[in-house]
C-alpha cells in the first residue's frame, strides 16, 4: 500500500478536511490501543497514518495562513 499524496489531500473541502483529520486521529487512537494488547497485526499502518495526519495538518496549516495574510498589493 503506497502512501497516500498530498494532493488527495488539497482537494478537499475545508469541512471534509476537518472530518478527516478527526477520523486518521481516531484511527492512530485504535493502532495504539491494538498495539498496547498486542494485536497490531499491520505495524506499518502506524506509519501511514501519521503521514497522512501530517498531511491533513499541513493542508489545514497553510490554509489558515492564506486567509490571515493581507492581500499583495502589485507594483
Amino acid at each position: 500500500m503506497p502512501l497516500p499524496k498530498i494532493s488527495e489531500a488539497r482537494e478537499l473541502s475545508d469541512e471534509k478536511l476537518s472530518e478527516e483529520i478527526l477520523a486518521v486521529k481516531k484511527q492512530l487512537f485504535q493502532l495504539r490501543l491494538q498495539k498496547a494488547t498486542r494485536q497490531l497485526d499491520k505495524p506499518h499502518q502506524f506509519r501511514h497514518a501519521k503521514h497522512r495526519l501530517a498531511q491533513l495538518l499541513t493542508v489545514e496549516g497553510e490554509r489558515k495562513r492564506a486567509e490571515n495574510q493581507p492581500p499583495q498589493a502589485e507594483k
